[in-house]
């Protein structure tokens, strides 16, 4: 085996590395909607969020296949799995984030001093001051 079968965080790097030089040949809609999840043999995987881009990534295997020969890869087959859940996150620009409540911030409070060490002890220091409510405007 060779050390990145054996080591994950180096394999799971290799395969990022890997998905950033195959992205490009994406088209841009199909994009978002998959990431490539392993390298199996001569086989490309990746995961899609629907069916509809299953089907499409299809389409675009034989360039995926001939740029991962292109880096050295011995690609034969791009493989699409169905994912459950959307591969990427929702952005989540431009929705506010919520202050925690005093009761939230209590209990994270609680549940950071009883643990040891002192990253907890720091942790809590950086919850800081809970966040004053605004004055009524009037």
């Amino acid at each position: 085996m060779s050390d990145a079968a054996t080591d994950p965080i180096r394999r799971a790097l290799w395969l990022d590395a890997l998905e950033q030089k195959l992205r490009p040949c994406l088209p841009p809609a199909l994009s978002p909607h998959c990431r490539l999840g392993n390298v199996v043999g001569g086989k490309l995987v990746f995961i899609v969020d629907s069916p509809v881009w299953h089907a499409k990534l299809r389409l675009a295997a034989p360039e995926l296949i001939n740029v991962a020969r292109s880096v050295g890869l011995e690609a034969t087959e791009v493989v699409a799995k169905t994912a459950a859940a959307p591969t990427l996150p929702r952005n989540a620009a431009g929705q506010p984030v919520k202050p925690m409540s005093e009761a939230s911030r209590a209990a994270l409070k609680a549940a950071l001093l009883s643990l040891d060490g002192s990253t907890c002890a720091d942790a809590v220091g950086d919850l800081g001051p809970s966040p004053q409510k605004p004055a009524p405007a009037g």
